[in-house]
């Protein structure tokens, strides 16, 4: 079959639902300053689909950072990629400054967060060695693990007595082949929102020799009490060999870092290939970056902020009886029953008569039967937003129960 007629007749899971998802479903349009409140389609939505955990997106000195940097630097310096031209002494400062910040020897930035992470664990891994990693990893280390020459095995979410099973069997095969092992997972999961077993990961080390690689793209800035992520927030930080974030979530930017020992730092300078064959972070996006963490540094309030609208919203969901699973970061899932049609006219729901935007998570993300409300709580988020939202959340849930939703059909107006 020619390729384009093969895409014609399968045009994926969710492409499958373009037609009338495209503009409203998938790919919305948002418009106007970042913040709780914003314009979708002419009207105005209290929103909680943004990472924007520490309000720094509209922050007024990170605005004025990014403004200042941009018209003395411009978006094309440094030119080439940082091994041939395109280095400079503010991309090793803040390298330098994440590497403290998270309580790591060295530090190196990479471009993007999804991007970074495949690159490392192609340059970390060869045929000999063994990845295995969570169930329930992000679709960036599943990309990266499809990469993998040689064997990969997947532990059970969270369970330490089948990461366990794994790692024996990890070590019958690099005994022969005298490989290693890396351990993925992440510290904060970006759907349930609960954190990573990095503490029972790490006192497995006692028993077998292996390295643990963490995605920590929720945790940074949320979590611990500086904020360094979900290695502090459980004592273990030290245990973490190789440490990740992206600048997307608390940083509200782009780009993203790796941190760990100097000398495999070193080496993934010189062997990840995303990086060595790419044009180095523009200079106004890494002086932007040295503001943000300057104000993670010196203003907890920020992340005091965001865990009082958290525990606001996740305690008030709760007491209404709401499923909002096994959440222990600002990470809310509202978890209700219901079909795709369902949760379709949810949507539309909440969006329309309501004035709530939020991410909705269907099968084959969440298990069928079950439709995900996904709440990103932020700092510059009130109390006053949090009823709002609960007493929309009782609305529609009242009508899901009576089974409302099934008798409706796609609204007019989202046929394409």
């Amino acid at each position: 079959m020619d390729l384009f007629e093969k895409i014609a007749a399968n045009r994926g899971p969710l492409g499958s639902h373009s037609h009338y998802a495209h503009g409203y479903f998938t790919f919305p349009k948002l418009e106007g300053e970042i913040k709780p409140r914003m314009i979708f389609r002419g009207k105005e939505v209290l929103t909680w689909s943004l990472n924007n955990y520490l309000g720094l997106a509209n922050h007024p000195e990170v605005r004025k950072a990014d403004a200042d940097a941009a018209a003395e630097y411009g978006m094309a310096l440094p030119m080439g990629a940082r091994m041939m031209s395109g280095n400079s002494n503010l991309h090793e400062q803040l390298e330098n400054e994440l590497a403290e910040f998270v309580m790591k020897p060295d530090c190196m930035l990479l471009n993007f967060g999804y991007q970074g992470v495949v690159s490392i664990i192609d340059a970390m891994v060869g045929r000999h060695d063994v990845i295995v990693y969570d169930a329930e990893s992000h679709a960036c280390i599943i990309d990266g693990v499809r990469l993998h020459a040689g064997k990969r095995f997947v532990y059970v979410h969270n369970d330490m007595a089948s990461l366990e099973k794994q790692l024996e069997r990890a070590q019958r095969i690099i005994d022969e082949t005298g490989g290693g092992i890396l351990v993925i997972t992440e510290g904060v999961f970006g759907m349930s929102g609960n954190q990573g077993d990095l503490r029972g990961v790490v006192a497995l080390k006692e028993k077998y020799q292996f390295r643990l690689f963490v995605d920590d793209a929720h945790g940074f800035g949320t979590m611990g009490t500086t904020g360094a992520g979900t290695g502090e927030e459980q004592g273990v930080q030290d245990g973490i060999d190789l440490y990740f974030s992206t600048f997307a979530k608390s940083m509200a930017s782009i780009g993203a870092f790796v941190a760990g020992p100097e000398n495999v730092i070193e080496y993934l300078r010189y062997n990840m290939r995303s990086q060595i064959f790419a044009k180095s972070l523009p200079m106004p996006l890494v002086v932007g970056a040295l503001k943000r963490l300057e104000l993670l540094r010196t203003c907890p309030e920020l992340k005091e902020n965001l865990w009082t609208v958290v525990r606001a919203l996740q305690s008030g969901l709760r007491e209404k009886g709401f499923n909002i699973g096994t959440t222990t970061s600002p990470v809310t899932p509202v978890l209700l029953e219901g079909q795709i049609p369902d949760a379709t006219q949810v949507t539309f729901d909440l969006r329309e008569n309501h004035g709530i935007f939020c991410s909705i998570v269907v099968y084959p993300v969440v298990p069928k039967g079950v439709i995900m409300l996904r709440i990103i709580p932020t700092a510059v988020h009130t109390l006053d937003d949090v009823a709002i939202t609960i007493k929309a959340f009782e609305a529609v849930q009242e009508k899901l129960a009576k089974g409302l939703y099934s008798k409706a059909e796609v609204p007019e107006g989202l046929q394409r």
